[in-house]
Order: structure tokens, then C-alpha cells, then sequence
């Protein structure tokens, strides 16, 4: 005997139900489907197309299923998805850059060819941020699905203000910051912060005396100048941003550019530091890790510079 159309609904919205509820289910669909047919007939309908009309009506039976079992049909409802997503946010920033730094200075410390350390480095990253997506958004609808709770959402976890970066406090900070780097420029030419056999050992290359050192001094008297023009100004700009990494530009280039070609260090003192250690690879191995600190904090100060005038537009 051919099924109907009302028992193929029935039975498709209790399939996924829970045994013990499928009879009690089973019989509130058909008294409230007989009903609704009934009405339509009442009101002119043929009984073939009033029974289609009401099954229509009460619509996808998966959909009307998971009302009854009280069963989410959403990834992540919006009980969890703001922390879902300013928690995946974070993670997307931070940790694939993290890993993609990690394995470069890894891959630069063993000599491997360019296009490997950057394939690899890539990979890893990209590698990174789908596991992230992938195990994040597993957890969260693990949450969703079991209902553990999260902490419930009060006032105390409201974001901080976000402070100015052009107040007194951040000016007298950078400028104390430059002097004593100044002060380290002069200190370790005249005195020298090595010293050895009464002698001094200055572990800046002497050769970068004038024009070189001048380079330094001059970016770090346009950073001075820059702090000064932020802090009259009460806040960053697109003018600022701009002025900002050119200069971030300009240092970072003119130190990778000394060490590439070996004019940075003191050559005195990289051996003196190969004769104490006694590993010859070590002086490679500072100028890379050097290298990439350099890089990175130069990248992030440009990045931040538009960041903030980003946010002082908004």
C-alpha cells in the first residue's frame, strides 16, 4: 500500500527523534495535519490539494523535527558567536604570523635557499590559520551542541577606552628612549661597552664614522621631531602615518643594508666573540636573529602608525 503524503511527512519528522518521543510526536502531527486539512476542505479545498497545502505550510520536516527535540540547526548561534569570533580574530592575528616569523628564522639559521625559507614559511602560516579556524570553530560547537555555558556577559567586560598615543607621558618616554640611544651610539665609540685587556672594543663598525653614524643620528633626531609634532598635533593623521614609515623604512634599510655587507658589527669584535665562544657559526647566527628583529619591530611600527590613524579618522 502507497504511503500518503501526510504519513511520508510524519515519518520523516520523527526519524531523527529520540524513540520515546516518536509515538507522542507521531500522534500531535497527525491530529494537527488532519485539523488543517479539515479547515481547508471546510473552506472549498479538494482534499488532494488541501492535504498538500497544510504539509507545505508546516514546511521542511527536518526543520520541524529539531523544534521538537530542541536541537540547534545553526554552527554556532548567537549565544557564542561574538566570543567565537573576537577570539578567533585575535588568534588569526597573532599566531600565524607568530609561526610564518618561527620557521623564517629557522629556515635563514640553517642556510636554506630564499625560495624555500619563503615557500615554507608560507605554508606553515596558511597551514596555521586553517587549523586555528578549523579547531576553534570545532570547540565552540561542541559548546553549542552539549550547552556548557560560558561566563555570563557583564559590564566589567567592556574593552578599555582606547588612550591617546600623543600625550606628555608617550612624548617624554620616546624622547628618553632616543637620547639613551644616542647616548649609546657615542658611548660605545668613545668608551666602548667591551673592554678588553684595558682597551675598549666597540661593537659598532668604527668605519661607520662620519656618514653612516650621521644616518643614524639623523633618523633619530626625524623621530624625535615626529614625537613632537604627534604630541602638538593630539593624534595621529594619514600625513603622520605616511611620515612615520618612511622614517621606520629608512632605519630598517639602512641596517639590514649594513649587515648584508658586513659593515654593522666591528670586525674586532665578532672575533672576539668567535675566540670566546669558539663556534665560528655564532656571528652568523647573531647577524640573522638581528636582522630579524630589526625587520619585524620596523614592520610593526609601520603597521601600528596606520593602525592608529585608522582609528583617529574613524
Amino acid at each position: 500500500m502507497t504511503a500518503t503524503l501526510t504519513q511520508r511527512y510524519i515519518a520523516a519528522a520523527i526519524d531523527s527523534l529520540p524513540p520515546a518521543s516518536q509515538d507522542d510526536v507521531r500522534a500531535e502531527l497527525e491530529a494537527s495535519i488532519a485539523d488543517a486539512v479539515e479547515a481547508r476542505i471546510d473552506h472549498g479545498e479538494q482534499p488532494v490539494e488541501a492535504e498538500r497545502a497544510a504539509l507545505n505550510e508546516l514546511g521542511d520536516p527536518a526543520i520541524l523535527a529539531a523544534g521538537y527535540a530542541d536541537r540547534p540547526l545553526h554552527l554556532i548561534g548567537p549565544r557564542y558567536y561574538p566570543t567565537w569570533w573576537r577570539l578567533l580574530k585575535l588568534l588569526l592575528v597573532v599566531v600565524p604570523l607568530c609561526v610564518l616569523g618561527a620557521v623564517a628564522l629557522g629556515k635563514t639559521l640553517a642556510a636554506d635557499g630564499t625560495g624555500e625559507i619563503i615557500g615554507h614559511s608560507i605554508v606553515a602560516a596558511l597551514s596555521t590559520a586553517v587549523h586555528l579556524c578549523f579547531w576553534v570553530t570545532l570547540v565552540f560547537v561542541v559548546l553549542e551542541r552539549t550547552g556548557a555555558g560560558l561566563p555570563e556577559w557583564n559590564v566589567d567586560n567592556l574593552p578599555e577606552a582606547p588612550e591617546s598615543s600623543a600625550g606628555r607621558v608617550n612624548l617624554i618616554a620616546s624622547l628618553a628612549f632616543l637620547s639613551l640611544a644616542v647616548g649609546a651610539l657615542l658611548w660605545d665609540q668613545s668608551i666602548g661597552f667591551i673592554r678588553v685587556a684595558g682597551g675598549s672594543v666597540p661593537v659598532l663598525n668604527p668605519g661607520l664614522w662620519p656618514w653612516s653614524m650621521a644616518g643614524f643620528l639623523a633618523l633619530l633626531a626625524a623621530e624625535a621631531a615626529f614625537a613632537v609634532v604627534l604630541f602638538l598635533r593630539r593624534g595621529w593623521s594619514i600625513a603622520l602615518a605616511v611620515a612615520n614609515t618612511v622614517i621606520s623604512a629608512l632605519f630598517t634599510g639602512l641596517v639590514l643594508t649594513l649587515l648584508a655587507s658586513d659593515q654593522l658589527a666591528n670586525p674586532e669584535f665578532l672575533a672576539l666573540v668567535t675566540q670566546r665562544s669558539g663556534e665560528a657559526d655564532l656571528v652568523r647566527i647573531i647577524g640573522v636573529v638581528v636582522a630579524f628583529s630589526v625587520l619585524v619591530i620596523g614592520v610593526w611600527d609601520m603597521v601600528d602608525g596606520w593602525r592608529k590613524a585608522a582609528r583617529e579618522h574613524r
